[in-house]
């Protein structure tokens, strides 16, 4: 085997280019285990071509869907001194975050837009799961307060599309403080008579859930998220009952009241620009 690894494999490995490898060709659904085509699965939004399994959409492509076209446009937001408390566990939090910006092409899982949909106007504020589980810290309520604003100034509606594990803990309490901040930046929305509306992706839980994601004025869903605040096992642990198979998944909690609808990922478009038709006639397109 010393021949092999000292000789032929080094010439294999100067026959391959890394920067040519392609992305796999093949996508295994988590759902069903079946192999998908990767182009057909983007073409169909990420979506199980068997299942219907709702794969990882983040926002960059979401949006390019969801929005008018040539209507995005790219709003900044402050991000300096994330790691005040300069927080170390098995990597450095600034380390952590300069892995996610490589990941993502962004300052932070918030991904904040204005556009329109249907010929209206919309802010919209993305989380994007990648960047350390889509967590909430200071930058993230700079940017959903930055957007709020914008979305009274111009009277649009604000749309936002969580996808998190909550708050950010490697800030402490300044991530818990974005709770409140949140909260009183859709009282804003509030105050001006414009809607919010939470579209609720997989997973939505934690201290996102606990403050703006369930204080929309319409809540979509889609199709087998897991929304909640609290993980099921913890929640069986401490109430020591068995809960429903289906506990927390977007079906589950239309029966019961806690989302309006539930929708195929095909059909947002079409949902808000009707949904935007009603909260938006009092204002021009």
């Amino acid at each position: 085997m010393n021949w092999l690894t000292k000789s032929v494999l080094p010439k294999i490995k100067a026959l391959v280019n890394k920067d040519e490898v392609k992305e796999n060709l093949w996508i295994k659904c988590n759902s069903c285990n079946q192999m998908i085509f990767s182009k057909d699965l983007f073409e169909n939004l990420n979506i199980c071509t068997t299942c219907n399994y709702h794969m990882p959409l983040y926002p960059q492509d979401r949006l390019k869907f969801l929005l008018d076209e040539n209507t995005l446009e790219v709003i900044d937001y402050l991000s300096d001194n994330q790691d005040v408390l300069n927080f170390k566990d098995l990597k450095k939090y600034s380390d952590r975050l300069k892995i996610s910006q490589n990941l993502t092409n962004q300052r932070d899982c918030i991904y904040l837009v204005k556009g329109k949909i249907g010929g209206f106007p919309v802010v919209v504020a993305a989380f994007d799961f990648r960047f350390m589980g889509g967590s909430m810290g200071k930058s993230v309520g700079n940017a959903f307060v930055k957007g709020a604003q914008i979305a009274v100034d111009q009277k649009s509606s604000f749309i936002t599309i969580p996808s998190s594990g909550g708050a950010r803990m490697q800030e402490g309490i300044i991530s818990l403080m974005q709770m409140p901040r949140t909260i009183a930046a859709i009282q804003m929305i509030e105050d001006a008579k414009l809607p919010h509306i939470v579209l609720l992706t997989n997973p939505t839980t934690g201290g996102v859930t606990a403050s703006f994601a369930m204080l929309g004025d319409i809540h979509i869903a889609e199709p087998g998220s897991t929304i909640g605040f609290a993980g099921k096992r913890v929640i069986e642990e401490t109430v020591k009952e068995k809960l429903p198979e289906n506990f927390q998944k977007a079906e589950y909690l239309l029966e019961h009241g806690m989302v309006d609808i539930v929708s195929d990922r095909h059909q947002h478009r079409e949902v808000f620009s009707n949904l935007l038709s009603i909260t938006l006639k009092d204002f021009k397109k």
